[in-house]
């Protein structure tokens, strides 16, 4: 009987998915996945590591008859009671049958299905079969991806240099402006992943030189991880990330922050070792990790001794003798010109660390401690300044963290709270809730003191690292119906220490909402808003002399969205941006207007934008998310005058190999000028060319 009703239900969602023309398994609307994480972009976020995270996620699909509470709150798609539901079905009915048995879970509507379909299978198999060799030979997963970009207007790094009145040339780019980009990889779910990246930026030679430590491409990445050998549950080799807790320590992965997801994104998931794959130079181990599983205990233990970027000095010690030190580390990733190659792997950095988790039989609680020391091959001695004096200083740091998280019903609660060896403690604890089917609460407190040094840290903030900050967040989320939903968060954030540009402990807020109307599938539409209170320094005005004065920046953000899809190959986007900022008794403003059409005709798809912009300033640059070859990740800031167009087009010329190709062009009509130092382009154009290429070996 519970077979029929599953059948019943499959041929129902089939139906509607015919009738609604949704998306086919495995796939992903990204642009609106985006909007939903991020809501409003900051180009102080690192969107490219949080890219490559959610790639991760897309291509290690969860099983849903093994998944545990905590892998399902890592998607950020389902709330607290949809996950509930889900392992009360479960645990009454035993594993699901099918992926449209999903439907028959209270609470799982169309629409939560469609978002959760990209991220998870049905799979029984227990074992792997064959061997490691002929199973990395016969995985479906398993693709080389080469790219390349370039700028075509001439900056200023690949000119002639200049003669000085010394007789010195003046610095220039070493290399030529193309960027390349190779990714090889065969992976297959909860089994095994082998993967190297190679990258070379616009500037760098591509030079095999021994002392300069450049080998060809300027970046290369590797990793060979296995996945549940016996007790084993992952041995990853190469390069990697760790992700447990809260992020206080171990903060890798997919972390969005705030976003127009007011409730899901508060909370970080414990998904333990995961392999690195993209081409940033920063925020990754080098060396060798493992995780065994003890009954309900899980350990993990690491090893690193990664090269790092540094601009190393000699400085003289307390015994006037010359003494190698480290006054800042370069984490751009460019070595261009003699300056930048200069810095290249000029320090070591050397890592040990450790987890132990307890998960308790029926998955409700888990409690862990994370321990890492960290030492660098010299001393990291800061230039001093007024803001940074309570930075890191030394050879050596250890953090320590206890974390845990609990859950009761339809409330999810967690925490962690770390402490590193200059004393300085870092406490982060919230909460989830399912208030009802259509309501949704989390709250969240932050505690980050000056003096707590966690380099690898990425916990939930205002700033991008946690440190200097203390705040606390609320969220809520209201969906009457599939047609209807509001989101809503506040966030109120102290400073107790200087920052940059804020020469004395301040504060902020921040507030965000939107509204979204689906009426069918074939329709959203959004508008949103959010206003943000920071201090800044007066002194970067003139007219104000003292460095310590602050004012309040208010910056306010209006967006207002349309997508529609016209049939079974078109489909348009309207969105219109406007933002103010006020600050020091003035006020500017800003605006974008963007339209696109896209078509897909199944073979090939064709995406296309214009935008216009007029901005005041810097400070009322506009952010749009725009679509762009495979796995490549693009929010350009718009500020100025001017408009913005690009063609991207896919073309599928066999199952194993498809091609990418785009343009962009953005022109300004309020300068000549674009850009400043070797970056600088004279004229009025940007035009960007990127062609990609994907070969799938077993399709």
């Amino acid at each position: 009987m519970r077979k029929g009703w599953i059948i019943m239900l499959g041929m129902l969602l089939q139906f509607e998915s015919v009738q609604a023309q949704t998306y086919k398994k495995g796939e992903i609307d990204m642009e609106n996945f985006i909007e939903d994480l991020f809501g409003m972009q900051r180009e102080e976020e690192d969107y490219e590591e949080l890219y490559e995270g959610l790639l991760q996620v897309l291509l290690n699909p969860i099983n849903l008859n093994k998944v545990g509470a905590e892998e399902l709150k890592s998607l950020y798609v389902l709330t607290p009671s949809q996950i509930h539901q889900f392992l009360v079905y479960r645990e009454n009915f035993g594993n699901l049958l099918s992926i449209y048995e999903l439907q028959a879970i209270p609470e799982f509507d169309l629409e939560t299905i469609y978002k959760i379909l990209p991220f998870v299978v049905i799979d029984e198999r227990s074992e792997q079969r064959g061997s490691l060799w002929s199973r990395m030979s016969e995985a479906k997963d398993a693709y080389f991806i080469f790219r390349h970009r370039r700028v075509w207007e001439t900056r200023r790094g690949f000119t002639p240099p200049d003669t000085l009145s010394n007789g010195n040339l003046t610095s220039r780019y070493q290399g030529d402006p193309n960027s390349l980009y190779g990714r090889f990889r065969i992976q297959q779910s909860k089994d095994f992943s082998l993967g190297l990246t190679f990258d070379k930026d616009p500037g760098e030679e591509f030079i095999w030189d021994l002392p300069s430590n450049r080998y060809g491409f300027n970046f290369l990445s590797y990793h060979f991880t296995l996945y549940n050998r016996g007790n084993w549950k992952a041995i990853s080799i190469g390069d990697y990330q760790l992700q447990f807790g809260q992020g206080l320590v171990f903060g890798a992965g997919f972390a969005p922050g705030k976003g127009a997801e007011t409730i899901t994104t508060v909370r970080r998931s414990s998904l333990g070792i995961r392999p690195y794959t993209a081409a940033l130079e920063f925020g990754f181990f080098r060396g060798i990790a493992a995780s065994k599983q003890l009954g309900p205990v899980q350990i993990t233990l690491m090893a690193s001794n990664a090269p790092k970027d540094a601009n190393v000095q000699l400085a003289l010690d307390s015994l006037e003798q010359e003494q190698a030190i480290i006054t800042s580390l370069q984490r751009s990733g460019f070595h261009r010109t003699p300056t930048e190659i200069s810095y290249k792997n000029q320090a070591r950095e050397k890592n040990l660390g450790a987890n132990i988790q307890f998960t308790s039989l029926n998955k409700r609680l888990q409690v862990g401690g994370n321990s890492l020391y960290t030492e660098f091959s010299q001393p990291f001695i800061r230039t001093p300044r007024v803001y940074n004096q309570f930075e890191f200083y030394g050879q050596s740091n250890q953090i320590h963290s206890l974390y845990f998280s609990y859950n009761f019903q339809n409330y999810y609660f967690f925490g962690e709270s770390a402490i590193s060896s200059s004393g300085g403690m870092g406490s982060i604890f919230g909460m989830m809730s399912s208030l009802h089917p259509t309501l949704a609460f989390s709250l969240l407190y932050r505690n980050y003191q000056r003096n707590f040094h966690s380099f690898y840290g990425n916990a939930f903030g205002e700033g991008s690292r946690p440190i200097n900050e203390k705040g606390i967040y609320m969220g809520l989320n209201f969906r009457p119906n599939q047609k209807y939903n509001w989101s809503f968060y506040y966030d109120r954030f102290e400073f107790p220490w200087l920052r940059f540009r804020a020469y004395a402990p301040s504060w902020g807020k921040e507030w965000f909402s939107r509204f979204t109307y689906t009426p069918s599938r074939k329709t959203l539409i959004f508008f949103q808003l959010r206003q943000e209170s920071k201090a800044r320094n007066l002194s970067e005005y003139p007219g104000f002399q003292s460095p310590y004065i602050l004012d309040q920046g208010i910056k306010t953000n209006f967006a207002f969205n349309l997508d529609q899809k016209l049939d079974n190959t078109w489909s348009i986007k309207s969105r219109v941006n406007s933002s103010t900022f006020q600050f020091g008794g003035n006020i500017s403003r800003g605006f974008a207007i963007s339209q696109d059409l896209n078509a897909d005709f199944n073979r090939w798809r064709f995406s296309s934008r214009i935008v216009l912009f007029d901005t005041d300033d810097f400070d009322n640059r506009q952010f749009i998310y725009e679509r762009n070859v495979l796995w490549l990740f693009s929010i350009p800031a718009l500020h100025g005058q001017g408009m913005r167009y690009y063609f991207l087009t896919q073309y599928r010329i066999s199952p194993k190999l498809t091609l990418w190709a785009r343009f962009a062009r953005t022109i300004f009509t309020d300068r000549e000028v674009i850009g400043s130092g070797l970056q600088q382009i004279s004229g009025n154009t940007v035009t960007e060319t990127t062609f990609q290429l994907r070969y799938q070996f077993n399709r």
